[in-house]
């Protein structure tokens, strides 16, 4: 691949990846699961590194995410610093740092004692990209945290 063609392929990733924070902010779920493949996972994880969600395949995370997010819940999610290796004419790796703030409104009480109203993470998406019909998809998602604050 050509100098050309390695920096077209990084920002096409790039993209993909803004109009993933662009949709989830945005409670668009099935326009984001529309930008993995079909059988992608995607893996959130604790600051401690276990699981904390598991999704497979679009309409898993169209799913999961919508149950996840209250249609009033704000999210803001913010990108930076990215690394992207363009492996192959049709597969990619990045990692971003990243930042998201979740404001959730509040729960009338239950008898399970108080409930979040807000987080605000700090971390990075560790991705894969493969090209399929010219596009860029994600094949793999990963996020990885180095601190969640929570409110309450």
């Amino acid at each position: 691949m050509d100098d050309l063609g390695r920096l077209t392929a990084t920002e096409d990733v790039r993209r993909v990846m803004a109009r993933y924070v662009y949709c989830a902010d945005h409670h668009r779920w099935d326009e984001l699961a529309a930008l993995f493949t079909t059988d992608a996972p995607f893996t959130a994880c604790t600051v401690e590194g276990a699981v904390q969600a598991q999704m497979k395949g679009r309409d898993e995370i169209a799913r999961q995410l919508a149950e996840r997010n209250h249609p009033g819940t704000v999210l803001v999610h913010h990108l930076f610093s990215s690394e992207i290796d363009i492996d192959t004419e049709n597969s990619a790796s990045g990692v971003w740092a990243m930042e998201d703030i979740v404001s959730i409104p509040p729960v009338p009480g239950d008898g399970e004692g108080p409930r979040p109203t807000g987080m605000h993470g700090y971390g990075h998406y560790r991705v894969r990209f493969t090209r399929t019909d010219k596009r860029w998809l994600i094949a793999e998602l990963r996020i990885t945290r180095l601190r969640l604050d929570w409110t309450y």
